[in-house]
């Protein structure tokens, strides 16, 4: 409990989106795909990347790339939900977002955002969707592409934005 816990502190602590980002985001055409907005969402958020600082400084060291790897996948885990979020309100709900909330666990808080269902059970059928989708790893080609992408040295936004692509 104590290391799910410490788990969601973080990912909250790294969720947060720059302006400029929800400005962008806000600003398209609501006839716009909410795949393509996602993507758009996702190369925004970019230059926070922590791998592409690291690695245009030119002294990250091989064995050193999964470090700066793992930084940006966990902010992305963080920042997606308030992104994808922010656009389902936007589409669906003529952009009256719900603010998230740091005493709910990633999923519950996901769910809360989104606004479709205020019941726990919703919260925990999302939980268990979100659960069912996380491996993508068997060859569909979403995740093949970020794979692909990921293995040219391409950082975990650009990797993420190809794949949602």
């Amino acid at each position: 409990d104590a290391e799910v816990k410490a788990l969601n502190e973080e990912l909250h602590r790294r969720s947060t989106i720059p302006q400029h980002v929800l400005q962008m985001i806000d600003n398209l055409p609501k006839d716009t795909h909410p795949m393509t907005q996602l993507s758009m969402g996702l190369l925004a958020l970019q230059p926070g990347s922590a791998f592409g600082k690291a690695y245009r400084s030119g002294t990250m060291k091989k064995q050193e790339y999964w470090e700066q790897s793992l930084e940006d996948a966990l902010t992305l885990v963080a920042q997606i939900p308030l992104l994808s979020a922010r656009i389902f309100r936007n589409v669906f709900y003529n952009g009256e977002h719900i603010s998230s909330d740091p005493s709910l666990d990633w999923a519950g808080n996901y769910a809360q955002m989104l606004g479709v269902n205020d019941s726990e059970a919703f919260k925990e059928i999302t939980r268990l969707y979100l659960m069912l989708h996380a491996d993508h790893e068997g060859g569909n080609v979403s995740a093949h592409t970020t794979h692909l992408v990921g293995s040219a040295l391409s950082d975990a936004y650009y990797s993420y934005a190809a794949g949602v692509c």
